[in-house]
């Protein structure tokens, strides 16, 4: 446990505002996930593309959040506690980094549409529902998993602070 307590609930406290920020930032990317994958009509591809780039900016600003902000500071926080979170965290965040790199290739996948500023083809909106089906399942296993790192990295903390 860190020695300074004042200190450790400062920053344990900026550390949950932080986690706050994130899941709002995964709800979002929830509801426009949801929203995209819900449009029966997707012969409207104007639609469709407005949609998918804004699913694709909310996919990249949440993951980049995650590895660049958060699992940083749920890791520096594991080591300061020193109870065992680290070995937890070894084991699941390369889980997490695939799912990352699954993110990433389904935002390169329509990436190219949106810088090229040209229409979806029709073999990429029939090809959609299949990806976004497969997106679904990997962020819903990464959901599982990051909440169980801020569980057994954060908030299991939280008596040991107050």
């Amino acid at each position: 446990m860190p020695d300074n307590i004042g200190t450790a609930r400062e920053r344990w406290g900026s550390v949950g505002e932080l986690i706050e920020r994130w899941l709002r930032e995964r709800q979002d990317l929830i509801v426009q996930y949801c929203g995209l994958s819900g449009v029966s009509a997707m012969n409207d591809t104007v639609v469709v593309k407005r949609r998918l780039e804004y699913l694709c900016e909310i996919l990249v600003d949440y993951v980049s959040a995650g590895h660049f902000e958060v699992y940083e500071k749920l890791i520096q926080e594991a080591r300061e506690y020193d109870d065992g979170g680290l070995e937890l965290a070894s084991k699941i965040y390369p889980r997490i980094s695939a799912s990352t790199e699954h993110a990433l290739a389904f935002n390169d996948r329509f990436d190219a549409t949106k810088a090229s500023n040209a229409e979806l083809s029709e073999v990429e909106v029939k090809g959609l529902h299949k990806r976004l089906s497969e997106l679904g399942e990997v962020l819903e296993e990464r959901f599982e998993l990051e909440d169980l790192l801020i569980e057994s990295l954060h908030t299991v903390h939280a008596e040991k602070v107050a």
